[in-house]
């Protein structure tokens, strides 16, 4: 019937019920309250009255805050405790992980040193084998060097040969050009000598015909030598062109003999050169069968090393674990090849072993303990998990049922707002819009209006009285959606000219048919529209008066 029996059932059933009054109030699940009517009356005392009922709800509903609060407080120190608890848990039970950790280290370390030493007999084992293998290339290739030398030995020896034959074939050469050179040299003499008979027997035809020129007498005796000197002077010609064409051959014969010469020179030096470079890979073969006798020494002395090394790891893996390297064989694992990330790995294991420190022998009684504990607080965690999920739920109803409600009203405020709008500025057009691309719950509302005679535009381009105008009709504009009991109003029509400030007195008388004003205000429009008028006086200094007039009955008596 009233809403004070309502928030007594509530706080009841611990606000888990939706109820509605009489007079429409509506309390929903977790203590929200929506709602109800007003009715306006002018009667002081009911006014008293209402304000006494509400000063006690106000109380009552002060001291459920203050035991809500006390409640929260428990339920924190609890949580906190819950807490700690929780905390020492876990403590213990990492220590006992820590003791299972352990056990298992130490297994994991036998098995490890069993596996290192499996491991290091096949790398002994691994490595003689390649030792064993490396001198048997060795020893190949010491022979397949011996026989290159061998094959070396036999070309230097066929090169030999070949160079003396070349030297007795130079010889030969040499002596059949001396010979060459020495008849060349006969020819020349000879054709000296004729060409010396020649030209004395030009001399003698010159003489001859001076002679036959000066003694015509003589001609007779003269012509006879005269025709023996022409032809012994013909067969001298005839004779000197065979000299001629014997020198042309014997020319041709030289640079022959000469090419073949140079050829056989060019030869040689080849021949000389490839000898050099016989002896160079002699001296290197020698050079490597040396540098490979060294290494197969030092090779036997590095698999004698490992053979002793070999002997002292099987004795160590008899002495600790008893076993043989046969059957170390059989725990050996393929999958750790790297000694030094092995030796690193065991040094780290040894050292998290040293800080776990003493072994606790009361191990198991404390595990037990804490798995009990571990067991309720855990329990205890999952009914905060469920009660977490519930009120998530609700409040997820709430969000939606928030947003469906503020979609409703705000396109019911955007009605009102137009209608206010066009009231107080006598014309125009007033629009309240969303900003896009943002939650509904959270987005800022644009303001946009359009007084009469002017173009639409922002508010924030209004001059300062129609922007206060403006607010005025927004503000209205939700009275008028869900009117309130009283409402207090302080000189919100400073900025407005007096033409607005009777509309807006105007509207405002209309609006206290269901909501109580109390206006603050110097303008005279608003003062003349009210019902009462109070005014404080300081006709003292430091002592105020109260002045008040009622305008209701002045009205009254003047329509009377």
């Amino acid at each position: 019937d009233t809403v004070d029996h309502a928030s007594v059932l509530a706080k009841q059933y611990r606000y888990s019920w939706s109820m509605v009054t009489l007079e429409g109030e509506s309390l929903r699940p977790g203590g929200s309250m929506t709602g109800g009517a007003f009715k306006n009356s002018s009667n002081l005392l009911g006014r008293k009255r209402e304000i006494a009922d509400l000063t006690l709800n106000a109380r009552q509903i002060g001291e459920a805050l203050e035991e809500h609060k006390k409640r929260r407080e428990e339920i924190l120190t609890a949580q906190a405790f819950l807490a700690d608890d929780l905390e020492e848990v876990r403590e213990k039970l990492q220590q006992q992980y820590l003791l299972e950790n352990t056990a298992k280290l130490n297994l994991e370390r036998a098995n490890q040193q069993k596996e290192e030493k499996e491991r290091i007999w096949k790398d002994f084992r691994d490595e003689g084998i390649a030792l064993e293998r490396q001198i048997r290339e060795i020893k190949a290739g010491k022979s397949k060097a011996l026989e290159e030398m061998e094959e070396a030995r036999q070309k230097e020896e066929e090169l030999t040969k070949a160079s003396q034959a070349f030297q007795d074939t130079l010889d030969e050469q040499m002596y059949l050009e001396s010979s060459a050179n020495k008849t060349v040299s006969e020819i020349q003499m000879e054709e000296a000598s004729i060409r010396q008979k020649r030209e004395f027997a030009l001399e003698n035809q010159e003489r001859v015909t001076i002679e036959i020129e000066k003694c015509d007498i003589q001609l007779q005796e003269l012509s006879q030598d005269v025709e023996a000197a022409r032809e012994d002077a013909g067969q001298k010609k005839e004779e000197i062109e065979n000299i001629r064409q014997k020198i042309a051959d014997l020319e041709t014969e030289y640079e022959r003999m000469d090419q073949a010469l140079q050829e056989k020179a060019v030869k040689k030096e080849q021949m000389a050169a490839q000898k050099k470079s016989f002896f160079q890979k002699h001296e290197e073969l020698s050079g490597r069968i040396a540098d490979l006798d060294k290494e197969v020494f030092r090779l036997n002395n590095q698999r004698e090393t490992l053979e002793e090394a070999k002997e002292r790891k099987a004795n160590e893996i008899w002495e600790e674990y008893e076993l043989t390297l046969h059957a170390a064989l059989e725990w050996r694992e393929e999958a750790y090849q790297n000694t030094g990330e092995l030796k690193n790995r065991i040094a780290e294991c040894k050292e998290q072993i040293r800080n776990l420190g003493n072994v606790n022998v009361n191990a198991i009684e404390e595990y037990q303990e804490v798995s009990k504990r571990y067991d309720f607080l855990n329990m205890q965690y999952e009914d905060l998990i469920e009660a977490e999920a519930v009120l998530v739920g609700i409040i997820e109803e709430l969000d939606s049922g928030m947003r469906r409600q503020f979609t409703e009203k705000f396109s019911e405020i955007q009605r009102e707002f137009d209608k206010a709008f066009k009231e107080l500025f006598g014309g125009g057009k007033g629009t309240l819009e969303l900003l896009e691309g943002e939650d509904i719950l959270e987005c800022g509302i644009r303001i946009i209006a359009q007084p009469p005679g002017k173009k639409l535009q922002s508010m924030v381009l209004l001059s300062g009285g129609e922007k206060a105008l403006t607010a005025i009709a927004l503000l209205f504009a939700i009275q008028n959606l869900k009117p309130s009991p009283f409402c207090l109003l302080d000189e919100i029509e400073a900025a407005l000219d007096d033409s607005n400030v009777g509309r807006f007195a105007k509207y405002l008388h209309k609006l206290s048919k269901n909501t109580q004003f109390i206006v603050i205000t110097h303008r005279r429009g608003t003062m003349v529209s009210a019902d009462r008028l109070y005014g404080i006086t300081m006709q003292e200094k430091g002592v105020s008066t109260l002045v008040s007039v009622d305008l209701i009955e002045h009205w009254e008596d003047k329509d009377e």
